[in-house]
């Protein structure tokens, strides 16, 4: 089983800058793609960024510039520096990784798994 905890989330003036942080843990075997989402009230789901294994980024065309995602592999911890904040950013942000548990019997399960979410606030 693997837990993702959100937390870096809060309220800030438009301009102003937040780092997101998502702790992975649990049997984690492998760790691939580590990703951040947002929703905003009455909007669905959308993609903010994503990192690979391989430290390949990709960023939705509004945050591109001002936001930037990383990860420490050590940790099994992806973050999301968000610069420039504007209030349109205000959303739930949430990270969704993918990897593959050990369990105690060795046996091996891929997992797609999205933390609680942490709230951005961007007043202006």
């Amino acid at each position: 089983q693997v837990q993702l905890v959100e937390s870096g989330g809060g309220l800030v003036h438009t301009g102003g800058s937040l780092r997101l942080s998502c702790a992975t843990s649990g049997s984690i075997f492998t760790i691939d793609a580590m990703a951040w989402y947002r929703q905003a009230p009455g909007m669905q789901r959308e993609f903010v960024a994503e990192m690979s294994t391989f430290g390949n980024t990709n960023y939705a065309d509004s945050v591109k510039g001002r936001f930037t995602i990383s990860r420490d592999n050590a940790k099994n911890t992806v973050y999301l520096q968000m610069n420039s904040l504007k209030p349109e950013d205000t959303a739930v942000y949430y990270c969704n990784v993918k990897g593959t548990t050990r369990d105690s019997r060795n046996v091996f399960s891929t997992f797609d798994d999205w933390g609680r979410g942490t709230q951005v606030t961007v007043f202006s």
